[in-house]
């Protein structure tokens, strides 16, 4: 099996010229007793396995492909420091872009940080544990989806996959590098567009900076367009910069204009990008730099057959981007999972409308004191590290939990959110308890097959009725009476369609299979097109993209061949909605 290690650079948005990727064979060993650091393995030099990381042990990537539960793993292997990385006060910085769940790292076997979480990266500071020439990192991972403090959002908490619940991940799943920084650097930059004023508000974070010029130069297709500098004071600047009027180059899904820049502190040199432009909700219609525009959204996990979490290369992130553009999707729900940045970097370059999800599954939402004690941290950091795409449209850190979940969270969870980023769209609980004062888009999932009963439960909207969802899972109606706003379908469909043989004992998937390939086309026209035709309905996201091993209601097989001719579904997908009139 060829392995694609991943090394391409993996923060395309804040990128360094120094920098060595540690993607590659490692070391090692399962610990399920936890008592590895008490035995000395953080001092080890070999364990009893090799393992191809970015990939997780449960992947058949890994070259391991163990897919019991597994607790605990320890990871080690050596690296080169170059000689000039140690001159002039450098500092060298360790990443670890995600590792599920509770991680600590070693270098040389001295212990230099934690990090709670499985989806955000973060970095150390390990100039003062590192010396020229060769040294040794060492990285335990302790992981328990059937924790209810730990967010697994899709992994199985049964031995097997189930239903829509699928292969575990444990350990290291991005990638692992090292950064080589000058003293003085900047730590980040918080870009927020207007595209109505042609402004780009920057807000710098820096060390060691103080009194220092930070410069921002901006350029459109290598042309340069303008150049802007200010004082470091207290580490932190903040000011903005006006594109020139006659040099204004929108991002939106038909031209997804991105321009460069590159900032400058001292001997530290960024590049990045930024696309310029607005989004807006008027009446429960989203707006696109003005424009009203239907969101034509298709439900994408992020699941792998060869990787699982873990895109067996950076290739195939883009294909996923591509693959729903084929199909007429203008965006998807990047469900239940942090994605790479990789992947958004892609969504940013095609144009592709987003929303960011937390894995909330798995935790206990009940219990106030579980749910505060890790999901604000991880949402934030997801936060931080995805303000400056362009393509993100969105927010949602829960879905499908009901009405007894802790609300006081949810609200929180709002107010954390809009207090850093204002502009994004939010909604608190996808699809089921909507609390007021949690969301800006009121949403449902509902997977009716039946296109007549579809369409007549959603019809009383347009006319400014409230309806009943069945189940109880909104409160729609008491939302529709008060605010009488257009609404987002973000899950429908669902059906299972199987094109192989060895599959036909594994489809699962949401009410009554199609018996032909017609009568799914036929099915997909007509809830499309009860959807199009409702000027109550202003989004909508299908389900899904591609199979994911025993759920079969892929427009995809999960090795991604198109199931149906991808001309026949676009056709119907870009029909045009009244809202768009």
């Amino acid at each position: 099996m060829n392995i694609d290690f991943r090394t391409e650079y993996p923060r395309p948005q804040f990128v360094r010229k120094e920098w060595i990727c540690l993607n590659g064979v490692w070391d090692f060993t399962i610990d399920d007793a936890h008592n590895g650091e008490y035995l000395g393995y953080q001092l080890k030099t070999e364990f009893d396995k090799k393992i191809n990381v970015p990939y997780c042990p449960q992947s058949k990537l890994s070259g391991l492909g163990i897919t019991e539960f597994i607790k605990g793993v320890w990871y080690t292997r050596s690296f080169n420091i170059p000689a000039e990385w140690k001159e002039n006060g450098k500092r060298t910085i360790i990443h670890i872009d995600a590792c599920d769940y509770f991680t600590k790292v070693f270098i040389n076997g001295k212990a230099v940080g934690t990090h709670r979480g499985g989806y955000t990266g973060f970095s150390f500071d390990i100039t003062d544990f590192i010396t020229e020439g060769e040294n040794r990192i060492s990285v335990n991972a302790i992981d328990d989806e059937k924790d209810k403090k730990i967010a697994s959002g899709k992994q199985s908490t049964e031995f097997s996959s189930y239903e829509c619940f699928y292969t575990r991940t444990t350990g290291i799943w991005q990638s692992v590098w090292l950064e080589n920084i000058p003293a003085s650097y900047i730590k980040n930059v918080k870009m927020t567009p207007n595209a109505k004023e042609g402004e780009l508000r920057l807000e710098v974070s820096t060390k060691n900076a103080e009194l220092m010029t930070f410069k921002a130069e901006v350029s459109f297709k290598g042309e340069h367009i303008i150049t802007e500098e200010r004082q470091i004071d207290w580490d932190n600047a903040a000011f903005s910069i006006m594109i020139p009027e006659n040099k204004r180059y929108l991002w939106d899904t038909e031209n997804p204009n991105l321009y460069d820049v590159k900032f400058t502190l001292g001997d530290d040199v960024v590049e990045s990008y930024f696309g310029l432009r607005d989004i807006a909700l008027r009446k429960g219609v989203t707006y696109l730099n003005g424009k009203a525009i239907f969101q034509r959204l298709v439900l994408d996990q992020g699941f792998y057959p060869d990787g699982l979490y873990t895109a067996p290369s950076d290739k195939e992130l883009e294909a996923d981007v591509l693959r729903g553009l084929e199909m007429g999707f203008n965006g998807a729900r990047l469900h239940m999972k942090f994605f790479e940045p990789r992947f958004l970097y892609h969504a940013d370059r095609h144009g592709y409308m987003v929303w960011g999800e937390y894995p909330c599954w798995g935790l206990d939402t009940c219990n106030h004191d579980t749910i505060f004690a890790s999901m604000p941290q991880e949402w934030l950091e997801m936060i931080l590290r995805d303000y400056n795409h362009p393509a993100i449209i969105g927010w949602a850190p829960m879905n499908e939990t009901g009405y007894q979940v802790d609300h006081e969270c949810t609200k929180f969870l709002f107010d954390l959110t809009k207090a850093y980023d204002p502009n994004r769209l939010f909604i608190g609980v996808s699809g089921w308890a909507h609390v007021p004062g949690t969301y800006d888009m009121c949403d449902t999932h509902d997977y009716e097959q039946d296109v007549k009963t579809f369409r007549e439960t959603y019809l009383p909207l347009a006319e400014g009725k409230a309806i009943s969802i069945p189940d109880g899972y909104t409160r729609w109606k008491k939302m529709m009476l008060e605010t009488n706003e257009v609404c987002f379908l973000s899950e429908f469909g669902g059906a299972s369609w199987v094109i192989d043989d060895d599959k036909k004992d594994a489809d699962w998937g949401y009410g009554d299979a199609p018996k032909t390939e017609g009568e799914f086309i036929e099915r997909y026209r007509g809830l499309c097109d009860a959807l199009y035709q409702n000027k109550a309905i202003g989004a909508f996201c299908y389900t899904q993209l591609y199979d994911i091993e025993q759920e079969i209601n892929g427009l995809y097989t999960y090795d991604r061949r198109p199931k149906f001719d991808p001309k026949v579904i676009s056709e119907i997908t870009k029909r045009k909605s009244v809202v768009e009139e």
